[in-house]
């Protein structure tokens, strides 16, 4: 079966931004001293969309939000084997704002965004596994 030229471009361009915003938290973990704050954002943004690629990937409609949690079951609910390393993802949602404002926030450690980094790749991995290789870019 063909496959959808408008569904596999939004599909690729939700994996890109994702990617960037990947190696933008690579780059702001480097930098001296660490954007860790920046790069936790980057690690949650980074989720999202590849959330809202597998759910584009499966035609499954999605609203705007940065919560984890709630796109997060709507994958699992489509492949039941993400819901572990998903739950592991979910608290990643607290970065879309945490350090984004100024307030009570104590500062985080770079052990806590490097964690956020690991998780988001293995997030980036499963769903590269699970879509066709036709998304690549």
């Amino acid at each position: 079966m063909p496959l959808d030229p408008v569904r596999l471009a939004d599909t690729r361009g939700w994996i890109q931004k994702a990617e960037m915003d990947m190696r933008s938290a690579q780059v702001d973990l480097a930098a001296v001293p660490p954007l860790v704050g920046d790069a936790l954002f980057h690690c949650q943004q980074a989720v999202e969309k590849t959330l809202k690629a597998f759910l584009t990937w499966h035609d499954h409609p999605f609203r705007k939000t940065h919560d984890l949690v709630e796109l997060g079951v709507q994958c699992a609910a489509i492949d039941a084997a993400l819901e572990d390393l998903l739950r592991e993802a979910a608290p990643l949602t607290e970065y879309a704002w945490k350090f984004r404002y100024p307030g009570d926030a104590s500062e985080p450690t770079v052990a806590e965004a490097e964690v956020a980094i690991d998780v988001a790749f293995r997030v980036i991995a499963a769903v590269r596994d699970r879509i066709r290789a036709d998304t690549s870019p």
